[in-house]
């Protein structure tokens, strides 16, 4: 239906805003026709939530691990993780404004229903940077030790480590690895996506060992460590997952803040 609706825009005039739900888990099933639809030429949003280990108490059955890889590897597809309601009002209104036009594109969007205290999110001047595919949400005082990257639900965890670790920790919030990677690319002169994001939000100046995280599979971020050349710990679920306290399920996976800490303090 999605595929269908989306290509109202070519085949009929009439441009569409479609947007489908589905649980993260089963963006799989859903995946083939989707990707179908858009080899098409549709263009319409699909959003997997609840997603990732998050999903504790229900269960591993109902718990995505690698539907960020799929929406990073996704033709004709932005995929985008947001862990603020402000990053998902910017990032959703311009996904909206991609489709049904000639040189649209569709949007994946994973979301958790974790709740995450909203004051932490980004201030009013960052809608830039969070389009663009991530922003500092904490630098360093003078040039860091270490770097923290993090994405979607486990931001929260990011921050708490870096309380930790102190003033020579600088945390990145990533809300689109997919537009993070073709800026990466395209430094590279493969493809033409615009690479100053990385600029503003991995300095060559500011280079420094990096631990990534995020509630999916950990290759979704590894690739930022190439950016400047750093070391890198990429954090993330590798196994299937549990049903039990949330704290508990993210010691288990190793994406907790104590893991964080003891991971940068590794490469240090």
């Amino acid at each position: 239906l999605l595929g269908e609706l989306g290509v109202t825009w070519s085949r009929h005039g009439q441009p569409l805003l479609p947007i489908g739900t589905i649980y993260d888990p089963f963006v799989g099933r859903a995946l083939e026709p989707w990707s179908f639809g858009m080899y098409a030429g549709g263009q319409s949003i699909l959003v997997g939530t609840p997603s990732g280990v998050s999903l504790a108490p229900e269960g591993g059955a109902h718990q995505s691990i690698v539907t960020p890889s799929i929406g990073i590897g996704q033709p004709g597809c932005t995929f985008w993780e947001p862990a603020f309601g402000q990053e998902l009002e910017w990032t959703l209104l311009h996904a909206l404004s991609r489709l049904g036009r000639p040189g649209g594109e569709s949007a994946y969007f994973r979301l958790s229903t974790r709740p995450l205290d909203q004051s932490l999110g980004p201030a009013d001047d960052r809608r830039e940077l969070v389009l663009g595919g991530g922003y500092p949400l904490r630098r360093a005082r003078g040039r860091p030790r270490v770097t923290l990257v993090g994405m979607g639900a486990l931001v929260p965890e990011v921050l708490e480590a870096a309380d930790v670790l102190g003033d020579d920790a600088e945390v990145i919030c990533v809300t689109s690895a997919d537009l993070l990677f073709r800026a990466f690319r395209a430094r590279a002169g493969l493809g033409e996506h615009d690479s100053a994001i990385l600029d503003e939000l991995l300095p060559a100046g500011r280079a420094a060992p990096m631990v990534t995280v995020l509630d999916g599979a950990p290759n979704a971020l590894a690739f930022l460590a190439a950016v400047n050349g750093v070391p890198l710990t990429p954090l993330g679920v590798t196994r299937f997952g549990q049903s039990g306290d949330l704290e508990d399920v993210y010691r288990h996976h190793g994406i907790d803040a104590e893991t964080v800490v003891g991971a940068a303090l590794d490469l240090l």
